[in-house]
Order: C-alpha cells, then sequence, then structure tokens
C-alpha cells in the first residue's frame, strides 16, 4: 500500500470544504497539543461544520497567520474566539467565529472505542483539567512518562 503525505494547508483545507457541505469528516490527529484528552498520531476525531460553538468545545480553526489548529474554545467574546490546547500551559489563539471550519464530536480511540464529546463524565473532566491549569505542567510531565 502506497502511502500519500500531505500538507497540513492542503490537508485540512479540503477537510473545512468537506465540512461546509455539511459532510462529516475524520482525521487523524498530530501533536500533542491536546493531551490528555487527545493523543496525536494516536486518536483520530470526527468533525463536522462549526454552527453551535461554546467555550469547552473543540474545534478546528483556521488562524490569522495561516494555520490550522485543533484547539479547545476557552472563551467567545464579541465574535472573537479564544482557544487552548489542553497540553499547553500557556499561550493562546485568537480568531474570528467565522474562522472555525469545524467542531469535534467524538474522538476516536486507536482501538476503535468512541468519546462521544457531549458525554457527561467527560465534559466534567474538561472542566476538571481546566481548573487544573496551574498544575499542568507537572501533570503533563507525568503522563508522558506514564502513557506514552
Amino acid at each position: 500500500m502506497e502511502t500519500l503525505t500531505l500538507p497540513n494547508d492542503v490537508l485540512l483545507g479540503e477537510v473545512s470544504g468537506m465540512l461546509r457541505e455539511g459532510k462529516r469528516v475524520v482525521i487523524r490527529t498530530k501533536g500533542n497539543s491536546m493531551l490528555p484528552f487527545i493523543r496525536g498520531d494516536r486518536d483520530s476525531v470526527e468533525l463536522v461544520m462549526a454552527d453551535d460553538v461554546s467555550a469547552g468545545d473543540v474545534v478546528l480553526a483556521y488562524l490569522p497567520d495561516r494555520r490550522y489548529v485543533l484547539h479547545r474554545v476557552i472563551g467567545i467574546d464579541a465574535g472573537r474566539v479564544t482557544l487552548m490546547g489542553d497540553g499547553n500551559i500557556a499561550g493562546t489563539e485568537c480568531c474570528s467565529l467565522d474562522a472555525l471550519c469545524g467542531k469535534v464530536t467524538c474522538i476516536v480511540r486507536e482501538n476503535g472505542d468512541r468519546v462521544d464529546c457531549q458525554n457527561p463524565k467527560y465534559l466534567r473532566r474538561v472542566r476538571m483539567w481546566r481548573r487544573l491549569k496551574p498544575l499542568r505542567r507537572y501533570l503533563l510531565a507525568i503522563y508522558r512518562r506514564v502513557a506514552l
């Protein structure tokens, strides 16, 4: 089987177009910016068009610096969206609401298990993780040693 590698801007540009057409798209994730909830090169995410987005949702966004990110919405104010990766200890990105390409509805683990992003148990874990932000540096270091 041949493998075709595409630059993120090409692949995610096509994904964005498919989402605008109302299609559901599943993509394999890269990177560790969404640890511990989404593990890069292991997990996939199911995306739908970003119609109703609120704080706590994970979205695919096209940033003003012409790159795509899959990060969590931490705030929306007057049409401006602030994003931050769960695995980041500092640093946020901002974009407009219309720069949101898709919203994650489900995380698909490498073993096929599915995590519904609207499940109350999952949402409680996300809220707890946000409250633990001052400790993230240490928790992520432990997580990387144990789980990765």
